[in-house]
């Protein structure tokens, strides 16, 4: 369970339990017995360009299965199959400190005061800050004295000393430039854009069919994929779609709608204007996104927002209505350390410990009322430790279920990673399946 206390102002969850109860676990065989072998654990996509240069010829295929089947044995006879387990890094969520120090924070309050009545910040509204204020700081209260109480949080003076840092992977494998390398390749017909299912079985598949289809690992086990010479962890029972937003016809051509859509959009700010790092899209690119063609009747529709008040009421009053979807609540997901602190000062007019999400529900005419589904009350609050890794947002599936009809269709938009009952797409929806996040545990034969 990601949910450590459910309380009447929201929820404190364990962004890294509910990673680590996911079942990475992949089925491997030692060594020399597979050597022989063409690997049977990985897609292997070395090189988007494939000529009659390549050992493997102008017509190569590629392995796509783990290594459930049988190999062969070595002149010996020896062939020992066993499990491999991954976990997530826990050092990725060592947040023992706030970012922001005191002396800084009071400098900033002065700052914000100083902005406001200079007009600088005229899009914060002093009523609107005052109100998720209190509401953040009452909520809050509560549920980290809970959390301290029950040692999940650690006081100051309690806790382990920060661990070093680790050296993370770095883009050797930049996934949203190969979605746009992906649009060259030659088209595929409507037949062969069929859903790519990762089987026990060993199977054969070309590099259109990673970029161009849904890929499915329907097994209990977890797959591993080799891009571009870097691996990454497909979980049990999950989907994705590797493309950007010019490539969305595989999700929509797959006669499937969703009862929960999860969007986190790149959106357009200065810092990200700057930096060549991330993309975004315009305000307009973002209304363009089908969703009520990927909206299951009542289909919960959650998008995450920055603290810009620009794009709060974009989000209320323009891009909601262009999709038919009610705002039904405001959450915001606060970020603390593991004592308890804020990761920044709440009155920072840089940098906010909080995050919105603006709850809708899609509305269709025809749309019969939900049953046995509790209406969603507003101003709830998300509290957790959160990942060190940009954008790496806490799990919603646990929250949600009281949201939503049991056995729901569950989507995420602009997703970095994969979870199980989940489609995920995106132009790095892999990102944060790197093996380079996860730990290798020792195996067992």
């Amino acid at each position: 369970m990601s949910v450590v206390h459910q309380l009447s102002p929201g929820w404190l969850l364990d962004h890294l339990s509910f990673i680590n109860k996911i079942n990475y676990q992949v089925h491997q065989h030692h060594e020399p017995c597979c050597s022989k072998n063409e690997p049977t654990t990985s897609v292997h996509l070395d090189s988007l360009h494939v000529d009659s240069m390549s050992s493997f010829g102008s017509s190569a295929k590629f392995i796509a299965s783990d290594s459930t089947t049988k190999p062969e044995q070595d002149d010996r006879g020896n062939c020992e199959a066993f499990m491999q387990k991954y976990i997530f890094r826990s050092e990725l969520f060592d947040i023992n400190k706030p970012h922001i120090i005191s002396a800084v924070h009071k400098e900033c309050q002065s700052n914000e005061k100083e902005d406001i009545m200079n007009g600088i910040k005229k899009e914060i509204s002093i009523s609107t800050l005052r109100k998720i204020r209190g509401l953040i700081l009452d909520g809050s209260r509560q549920i980290i004295q809970e959390s301290l109480k029950n040692g999940f949080l650690h006081p100051l003076s309690e806790k382990p000393k920060c661990s070093e840092p680790i050296a993370l992977p770095l883009d050797t494998c930049n996934l949203s430039e190969l979605c746009e390398m992906a649009k060259h390749l030659p088209s595929l017909n409507e037949m062969e854009l069929l859903t790519l299912q990762l089987m026990e079985n060993d199977m054969f598949v070309t590099e259109q069919d990673l970029f161009l289809r849904l890929v499915e690992n329907n097994s209990s086990f977890t797959k591993i994929i080799t891009l571009m010479g870097q691996k990454y962890l497909v979980p049990p029972k999950s989907c994705f779609l590797l493309s950007d937003i010019s490539c969305m016809h595989p999700l929509l051509n797959c006669g499937k709608t969703y009862d929960v859509i999860v969007i986190d959009p790149p959106w357009q700010n200065k810092s990200v204007k700057r930096s060549n790092r991330y993309s975004y899209l315009s305000q307009l690119q973002i209304k363009q996104i089908p969703i009520p063609k990927l909206a299951a009747p009542n289909c919960l529709v959650i998008t995450w927002v920055t603290n810009r008040q620009t794009h709060l009421r974009f989000v209320k009053e323009e891009l909601y209505p262009s999709w038919s979807v009610e705002t039904v609540a405001e959450w915001h997901w606060l970020k603390i350390t593991n004592s308890g602190e804020f990761v920044f000062p709440l009155d920072s007019p840089h940098k906010k410990p909080y995050e919105c999400l603006i709850l809708g529900r899609f509305q269709e005419k025809t749309a019969l009322p939900l049953r046995n589904v509790l209406p969603i009350p507003d101003h709830k609050l998300i509290v957790s430790v959160p990942c060190t890794l940009h954008s790496h947002k806490p799990p919603l599936t646990e929250v949600l279920k009281d949201y939503i009809k049991p056995d729901g269709e569950c989507l995420e938009l602009f997703a970095r990673n994969l979870q199980p009952g989940w489609t995920s797409w995106g132009n790095e929806v892999l990102k944060f399946q790197h093996v380079d996040y996860f730990i290798a545990l020792e195996p067992r034969s």
